[in-house]
């Protein structure tokens, strides 16, 4: 194995930012404010959501978006807006639906009396 090629891994406190709950654990994240806990200073590693405050692990249905995910997500996929252009997709369909409900020229009886464009004499 190589040697001075992985980082350092050592022990850390890791701390839910949302139920403010801290363990000890290890990491390669060395970086950052020491704080002192049973007796030993480490630095702290602050968690955006852990298994102390992830709605699958504490039974309750409310999720903290923190990173708006959820909302560019509904953004991207809601329903068509009045007004809002049309993608290709769905100019193609409305035109193929406007192609089968449009009656056909030849399938149209011609009046009675009437003169055809073509049979028309030219002056």
């Amino acid at each position: 194995m190589k040697q001075d090629i992985h980082p350092k891994y050592g022990r850390v406190i890791f701390r839910d930012i949302n139920t403010g709950d801290q363990w000890i654990g290890s990491s390669t994240k060395l970086n950052g404010k020491l704080e002192t806990m049973d007796g030993e200073e480490l630095p702290v590693v602050p968690l955006d959501i852990s298994s102390q405050s992830h709605p699958f692990y504490t039974g309750k249905g409310n999720f903290l978006d923190t990173e708006g995910r959820i909302d560019r997500f509904k953004k991207r996929f809601a329903a068509p807006v009045k007004g809002k252009k049309a993608t290709k997709a769905e100019k193609a369909a409305n035109r193929a639906k406007a192609e089968e409900e449009a009656p056909s020229t030849e399938e149209a009886p011609a009046a009675e009396g009437a003169v055809a464009a073509e049979e028309t004499p030219a002056e």
